[in-house]
């Protein structure tokens, strides 16, 4: 019996949808498609954007928070802060 038939496929980080949402935000944060102090549009409709569950979206924002790209201010909405410095 081979050792790979028992292997699932995907599973990986950057096969979680979050996480691949999080890294597309991400890159055009870097790139400076959306520059220091853009609002994000609302969760429902980054959802609707990428095609996505909301929940998917509130993860891969949760990430993003993580990793210093964005911040969120209650009643105002969720802002680029800037790509992430080395």
């Amino acid at each position: 019996m081979a050792g790979n038939d028992l292997a699932a496929q995907g599973g990986r980080d950057e096969d979680l949808a979050y996480v691949a949402v999080a890294d597309d935000i991400a890159e055009r944060i870097a790139s400076g498609e959306l520059a220091p102090g853009t609002r994000l549009r609302s969760e429902r409709d980054l959802a609707e954007i990428y095609g996505r569950a909301y929940g998917t979206i509130r993860k891969a924002m949760a990430l993003l928070r993580e990793r210093g790209l964005i911040r969120t201010v209650h009643g105002r909405g969720t802002f680029v802060v800037g790509p992430a410095q080395d």
